[in-house]
Protein backbone atom coordinates (compact mmCIF):
# COMPACT_ATOMS: atom_id res chain seq x y z
CA UNK A 1 0.00 0.00 0.00
CA UNK A 2 1.17 3.49 -0.92
CA UNK A 3 -0.11 6.47 1.09
CA UNK A 4 0.19 9.89 -0.54
CA UNK A 5 -0.40 13.13 1.38
CA UNK A 6 -1.41 16.18 -0.67
CA UNK A 7 -1.48 19.53 1.14
CA UNK A 8 -1.69 23.18 0.10
CA UNK A 9 -3.70 26.29 0.81
CA UNK A 10 -7.41 26.69 0.18
CA UNK A 11 -8.01 27.01 -3.57
CA UNK A 12 -4.46 25.94 -4.43
CA UNK A 13 -5.61 23.18 -6.81
CA UNK A 14 -5.18 20.07 -4.63
CA UNK A 15 -8.29 18.49 -6.17
CA UNK A 16 -6.86 18.93 -9.68
CA UNK A 17 -3.67 17.11 -8.67
CA UNK A 18 -5.67 14.36 -6.93
CA UNK A 19 -7.75 13.86 -10.09
CA UNK A 20 -4.64 13.70 -12.26
CA UNK A 21 -3.22 10.93 -10.04
CA UNK A 22 -6.53 9.03 -10.03
CA UNK A 23 -6.67 9.18 -13.84
CA UNK A 24 -3.41 7.20 -14.01
CA UNK A 25 -4.74 4.32 -11.89
CA UNK A 26 -7.49 1.68 -12.17
CA UNK A 27 -10.51 2.78 -10.10
CA UNK A 28 -10.31 -0.28 -7.84
CA UNK A 29 -6.72 0.52 -6.84
CA UNK A 30 -7.16 4.01 -5.31
CA UNK A 31 -9.23 5.72 -2.64
CA UNK A 32 -9.28 9.30 -1.37
CA UNK A 33 -9.48 10.46 2.25
CA UNK A 34 -10.43 14.13 2.53
CA UNK A 35 -9.44 16.15 5.59
CA UNK A 36 -12.69 18.10 5.08
CA UNK A 37 -14.61 15.01 6.19
CA UNK A 38 -12.82 15.04 9.54
CA UNK A 39 -13.78 18.37 11.03
CA UNK A 40 -14.79 17.87 14.65
CA UNK A 41 -18.41 17.05 15.45
CA UNK A 42 -20.30 20.15 16.60
CA UNK A 43 -23.55 18.60 17.87
CA UNK A 44 -23.28 20.47 21.16
CA UNK A 45 -23.09 23.89 19.48
CA UNK A 46 -25.85 26.06 18.04
CA UNK A 47 -25.70 26.98 14.35
CA UNK A 48 -24.59 30.52 15.26
CA UNK A 49 -21.74 29.12 17.39
CA UNK A 50 -20.70 26.78 14.56
CA UNK A 51 -20.41 29.65 12.09
CA UNK A 52 -17.80 31.24 14.35
CA UNK A 53 -15.49 28.18 14.34
CA UNK A 54 -12.07 28.79 12.82
CA UNK A 55 -12.02 25.92 10.32
CA UNK A 56 -8.50 26.82 9.18
CA UNK A 57 -6.92 26.10 12.58
CA UNK A 58 -5.52 22.61 13.34
CA UNK A 59 -7.78 22.44 16.43
CA UNK A 60 -10.79 22.14 14.10
CA UNK A 61 -9.60 18.77 12.79
CA UNK A 62 -10.20 15.36 14.38
CA UNK A 63 -6.67 14.13 13.70
CA UNK A 64 -7.12 11.16 16.04
CA UNK A 65 -9.90 9.79 13.84
CA UNK A 66 -8.00 10.34 10.57
CA UNK A 67 -4.98 8.53 12.01
CA UNK A 68 -7.15 5.70 13.36
CA UNK A 69 -8.87 5.27 9.98
CA UNK A 70 -5.62 5.41 8.01
CA UNK A 71 -4.02 2.79 10.25
CA UNK A 72 -7.12 0.60 9.89
CA UNK A 73 -6.93 0.81 6.08
CA UNK A 74 -3.21 0.03 6.24
CA UNK A 75 -4.00 -3.14 8.19
CA UNK A 76 -6.59 -4.21 5.60
CA UNK A 77 -9.77 -3.09 7.36
CA UNK A 78 -12.71 -1.19 5.87
CA UNK A 79 -13.64 2.16 7.45
CA UNK A 80 -16.73 4.37 7.55
CA UNK A 81 -15.46 7.78 6.45
CA UNK A 82 -17.51 10.69 7.86
CA UNK A 83 -19.40 13.11 5.63
CA UNK A 84 -19.21 16.77 6.60
CA UNK A 85 -21.77 19.42 5.63
CA UNK A 86 -20.46 22.94 5.02
CA UNK A 87 -24.06 24.14 5.02
CA UNK A 88 -24.77 23.04 8.62
CA UNK A 89 -21.10 23.19 9.76
CA UNK A 90 -21.39 19.68 11.19
CA UNK A 91 -21.00 16.03 10.26
CA UNK A 92 -24.03 14.40 8.72
CA UNK A 93 -25.41 11.08 9.99
CA UNK A 94 -24.20 9.36 6.80
CA UNK A 95 -20.79 7.83 6.16
CA UNK A 96 -18.88 6.50 3.16
CA UNK A 97 -17.74 2.88 3.35
CA UNK A 98 -14.10 3.03 2.28
CA UNK A 99 -12.13 -0.12 1.46
CA UNK A 100 -8.34 -0.60 1.58
CA UNK A 101 -6.68 0.08 -1.78
CA UNK A 102 -3.19 -0.12 -3.24
CA UNK A 103 -3.00 3.69 -3.25
CA UNK A 104 -4.57 5.92 -0.60
CA UNK A 105 -4.57 9.66 -1.18
CA UNK A 106 -5.07 11.92 1.84
CA UNK A 107 -5.73 15.55 0.93
CA UNK A 108 -6.31 18.70 2.96
CA UNK A 109 -4.92 22.07 3.96
CA UNK A 110 -3.69 20.99 7.42
CA UNK A 111 -2.65 17.35 6.99
CA UNK A 112 1.08 18.13 7.42
CA UNK A 113 0.48 19.84 10.78
CA UNK A 114 0.21 16.60 12.74
CA UNK A 115 3.46 14.63 13.00
CA UNK A 116 1.84 11.25 13.61
CA UNK A 117 -0.32 11.67 10.51
CA UNK A 118 2.57 13.10 8.49
CA UNK A 119 4.72 10.09 9.32
CA UNK A 120 2.14 7.75 7.75
CA UNK A 121 2.67 9.27 4.29
CA UNK A 122 5.05 7.56 1.88
CA UNK A 123 5.26 10.74 -0.18
CA UNK A 124 4.24 14.28 0.77
CA UNK A 125 3.14 16.74 -1.92
CA UNK A 126 2.47 20.45 -1.46
CA UNK A 127 0.43 22.22 -4.14
CA UNK A 128 1.35 25.90 -4.38
CA UNK A 129 -0.67 28.72 -5.94
CA UNK A 130 -0.38 32.49 -5.65
CA UNK A 131 -2.54 34.24 -3.03
CA UNK A 132 -4.80 36.10 -5.46
CA UNK A 133 -5.42 32.95 -7.49
CA UNK A 134 -6.42 31.02 -4.36
CA UNK A 135 -8.78 33.80 -3.26
CA UNK A 136 -10.53 33.86 -6.66
CA UNK A 137 -11.02 30.07 -6.57
CA UNK A 138 -12.27 30.22 -2.98
CA UNK A 139 -14.77 32.96 -3.85
CA UNK A 140 -16.16 30.99 -6.79
CA UNK A 141 -16.44 27.76 -4.79
CA UNK A 142 -17.99 29.17 -1.62
CA UNK A 143 -20.56 31.25 -3.50
CA UNK A 144 -21.63 28.58 -6.00
CA UNK A 145 -21.22 25.39 -3.94
CA UNK A 146 -21.71 26.48 -0.33
CA UNK A 147 -24.29 29.24 -0.61
CA UNK A 148 -22.10 31.97 0.92
CA UNK A 149 -22.32 35.63 -0.07
CA UNK A 150 -19.29 37.63 -1.19
CA UNK A 151 -19.06 39.72 2.00
CA UNK A 152 -19.03 36.61 4.18
CA UNK A 153 -16.32 34.95 2.08
CA UNK A 154 -14.11 38.06 2.05
CA UNK A 155 -14.55 38.67 5.79
CA UNK A 156 -13.62 35.06 6.56
CA UNK A 157 -10.65 35.31 4.22
CA UNK A 158 -9.28 38.43 5.88
CA UNK A 159 -9.92 37.39 9.49
CA UNK A 160 -9.05 33.67 9.42
CA UNK A 161 -8.03 32.18 6.07
CA UNK A 162 -5.12 34.48 5.30
CA UNK A 163 -3.54 34.59 8.80
CA UNK A 164 -4.08 30.84 9.30
CA UNK A 165 -2.48 30.11 5.93
CA UNK A 166 0.58 32.13 6.89
CA UNK A 167 0.81 30.53 10.34
CA UNK A 168 -0.13 26.89 9.77
CA UNK A 169 -0.17 25.99 6.07
CA UNK A 170 2.59 27.79 4.17
CA UNK A 171 5.31 26.66 6.65
CA UNK A 172 4.42 22.98 6.06
CA UNK A 173 5.91 23.27 2.56
CA UNK A 174 9.13 22.39 4.38
CA UNK A 175 7.82 18.86 5.01
CA UNK A 176 7.02 18.22 1.33
CA UNK A 177 8.97 15.80 -0.84
CA UNK A 178 7.56 17.47 -3.94
CA UNK A 179 6.17 21.01 -4.41
CA UNK A 180 3.87 21.46 -7.41
CA UNK A 181 3.29 25.03 -8.64
CA UNK A 182 -0.30 25.05 -9.80
CA UNK A 183 -0.47 28.23 -11.87
CA UNK A 184 -0.45 25.97 -14.93
CA UNK A 185 -0.91 22.30 -15.74
CA UNK A 186 2.29 20.64 -14.55
CA UNK A 187 3.02 17.62 -16.75
CA UNK A 188 6.50 17.04 -15.35
CA UNK A 189 5.36 16.82 -11.72
CA UNK A 190 2.49 14.47 -12.60
CA UNK A 191 4.89 12.26 -14.61
CA UNK A 192 7.31 12.13 -11.66
CA UNK A 193 4.43 11.08 -9.43
CA UNK A 194 3.23 8.45 -11.89
CA UNK A 195 6.72 6.95 -12.07
CA UNK A 196 7.02 6.92 -8.26
CA UNK A 197 3.63 5.23 -7.85
CA UNK A 198 4.37 2.59 -10.49
CA UNK A 199 7.75 1.81 -8.94
CA UNK A 200 6.24 1.41 -5.47
CA UNK A 201 3.39 -0.78 -6.69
Amino acid sequence: MLIIGIAGGTGSGKTTVVNQIIKQLPTDEVCVISQDSYYNETDSLSYEERTKINFDHPRAIDFDLIIKHLKALKSGKTINQPIYSFVTHNRTKDTIKTHPRKVIIVEGILIFNNKELRDLFDIKIFVHAETDERLIRRLKRDITERGRDIDEVLTRYQTTLKPMHQQFIEPTKNFADLIIPNDRYNNVAINVLRTFINERL
